[in-house]
């Protein structure tokens, strides 16, 4: 008998539904008729052992007892999710061969290879064991993916990787919030003061953006636009670039701050005539967006719906799941395989057919146009956000499901558009000596961009100019403004800044290693990491503005500034895909981390405590959840890991 172990119920009964029939449906698996047998996880079965079960003195929190590092680190069957193992465990020892059905990413490899270690096969047995890649739950990809296992020895380095970041989550985020939560107890403080390698960094984020806003200072600074007429008649203007000389009345930014400076420049530029220097017309052109990754998705449907990041994946599990309508949504990639392109015209019927996209828009479409997107190079374990071929029979979706469906769908059309193309002039002008400098662009095709709605931007023409023609300057005009201090986080822009953490550090070699790295967290966790710090009363929502709260503010006052910095949890990142390429061992990036945890264990020690003061802890209710409108909430399958990674 063989033996598929899916990750979730969904993904079991997508692959049985292509197996021999008819099928027996037994509990916890499904016989199929040449007496294969299909079952599943459901999410994580097996979880960390909690401290007090290495040593029952751990269960009171104790300074003297940290930090807390297993000798021998232990798994425990999920209570919920106990009798779901047994059954696993049961079929793995009966099974002539295995199939690893876990889903195409590092945890999803992690999860269902603790299930075979626990459930202790021979040893010929796992060594033969398979691994199915499903990333779409439709038929004909799934008839597809069997016909393409590989080898589940290939992805050891995976698992381990998985298994490095699982028991280093544990070590820090266990042993820190055991340390910080004691601090907080010795100035009266009840609650739980919880510090995770990427939840802390997250919330060091908005804590920091907070306090640059609160203590902002406006600044004026000046610009002069000089007015210029043509012998016809035709007018326009041009902006004057402050040269050298003028760097002493000048900030970081370039802009001159010194008022008598501009007006001075404004008066003498009056009345004079206005040289032509350069003219640099360039055709320029913006290829169309890539498909969509799980956390560009998130950005968007923000931007578009105020949706939260939780909101969307949830969403997107179930049009996976239950509608079987897109690829596997907790994707960080954004290409895809050559091998998709010849099923262009199937996906882009059935999104038509399911109100994804607009009839006009698929018809302006050109098949025949390959974009940069199709790349196997850069496709790894799994591929971008897509839409499938499945065809609804009647309308199906909640409002926010097909809200969503449909920023896949046109970011799936967009691949076959032309590119946004226009021309970029720039004027510079010598007036009285001083450099001022139009520029204008104008639109030859709007390409892609007809599928999104932009904002329409007024077009700035010039007129035709030729390279030493004299105008002439009737007015110079001084245009006082003011510095703006940083916006406060949203959903859409804190999430950029979690995957494009690298733009917040100020070490070069560091922020060279970031920009090769994934962010703070993964596609999957980022969601639940923005909705724990809400949970824990660490964020509160204004608006569409994220904020920290007091109690939020005074937890990272408190720890030492590099704990709330995104530098360390980063870099975690970047060895853990070291592991998963074979390029560094587990023992080499865990050992390094246990003596650290040491030394800021020592340092919580010895910490001020008083700023926590009269704080009292609390749940923000001010997270919102969906209306009745919205989608059903789904449950996630993957707690234990979003638990985890925080």
């Amino acid at each position: 008998m063989k033996l598929y172990i899916a990750e979730k119920p969904s993904l079991g009964r997508a692959i049985a539904d292509v197996l021999p029939k008819p099928h027996k449906k037994h509990d916890g698996y499904i016989e199929v008729a040449n007496g294969d047998c299909v079952t599943w996880c459901i999410g994580h079965l097996l979880e960390q052992a909690a401290p007090e079960d290495y040593d029952p003195k751990y269960k009171k929190w104790q300074m003297v007892h940290l930090p807390i590092i297993p000798e021998h680190w232990q798994f425990k069957a999920k209570p919920k999710t106990k009798k779901q193992l047994s059954v696993v465990k049961k079929l793995i020892k009966q099974a002539d061969s295995l199939v690893h059905a876990g889903d195409p990413d590092r945890e999803g490899q992690l999860l269902v290879d603790e299930v075979l270690q626990e459930a202790k096969p021979s040893a010929s047995k796992k060594q033969a064991t398979e691994r199915l890649l499903i990333s779409d739950l439709n038929p004909a990809a799934v008839k597809k993916a069997l016909n393409q296992m590989r080898a589940n020895q290939e992805f050891v380095p995976l698992s381990v990787s998985a298994l490095a970041r699982a028991r280093a989550d544990w070590l820090y985020g266990m042993n820190l919030t055991r340390a910080y939560t004691l601090v907080g107890q010795k100035a009266g403080f009840q609650g739980v003061l919880s510090v995770g390698r990427v939840q802390t960094p997250v919330l060091g984020l908005v804590v920091r953006r907070d306090m640059e806003i609160a203590n902002f200072v406006s600044k004026p600074f000046f610009e002069v636009q000089a007015l210029v007429r043509k012998s016809d008649g035709a007018e326009f203007s041009a902006k004057w670039q402050p040269s050298e000389a003028c760097q002493p009345y000048m900030d970081e930014e370039g802009r001159v701050l010194l008022k008598g400076l501009a007006e001075n420049v404004a008066s003498r530029i009056q009345g004079q005539d206005a040289q032509v220097k350069k003219i640099d017309a360039k055709p320029k052109k913006h290829n169309p967006p890539l498909p969509y990754s799980l956390s560009a998705l998130q950005i968007d449907a923000n931007k578009r719906f105020g949706m939260s990041a939780k909101q969307v994946l949830d969403v997107c599990q179930a049009l996976y799941e239950r509608h079987k309508l897109i690829t596997y949504p907790r994707s960080d990639n954004r290409y895809l395989p050559k091998g998709h392109f010849g099923e262009s015209k199937q996906v882009l019927d059935a999104a038509l057919n399911n109100q994804g996209l607009e009839e006009d828009k698929v018809a302006g479409a050109d098949l025949s146009l390959k974009s940069k997107c199709w790349n196997d190079a850069k496709v790894e374990a799994h591929h971008a956000i897509i839409p499938t071929a499945k065809r609804l029979k009647t309308a199906q979706l909640g409002q926010y499901e097909q809200q969503v469906y449909q920023l896949i769908c046109t970011q799936y059309l967009a691949q076959f558009y032309p590119a946004y193309r226009y021309t970029e002039t720039k004027v510079e002008l010598d007036i009285a000596g001083g450099v001022f400098v139009a520029k204008a662009e104008q639109i030859i095709d709007l390409g892609f961009k007809r599928l999104f709605k932009v904002e329409e931007k007024k077009q700035v023409m010039l007129p035709k100019l030729e390279v030493g023609e004299l105008l002439h300057c009737f007015k110079g005009e001084v245009i006082e403004k003011h510095t703006q201090p940083p916006n406060h986080f949203t959903e859409a822009t804190l999430l950029s800044a979690m995957t494009g953490i690298a733009r917040f550090v100020s070490n070069a070699d560091i922020k060279k290693v970031l920009k090769e790295t994934d962010g703070l967290g993964t596609e999957a966790t980022r969601a639940g990491i923005i909705d724990l710090l809400f949970k824990r009363g660490f964020l509160q929502r204004t608006g569409k503005s994220i904020k920290s709260t007091e109690l939020g503010a005074a937890l990272v006052k408190t720890l030492p500034e590099d704990l709330s910095l995104p530098d360390r949890t980063a870099l975690w990142e970047s060895q853990l895909a070291k592991i998963a390429m074979k390029e560094q061992t587990y023992q080499t990036f865990m050992h390094p981390l246990e003596n650290e945890i040491t030394g800021i264990i020592e340092r919580a020690n010895t910490s001020d405590s008083s700023i926590f003061s009269g704080l009292k802890s609390g749940k923000s209710g001010s997270r919102g959840s969906f209306s009745k409108k919205r989608t059903k909430k789904r449950a996630s399958t993957r707690n234990g890991r979003r638990k985890s990674a925080a």
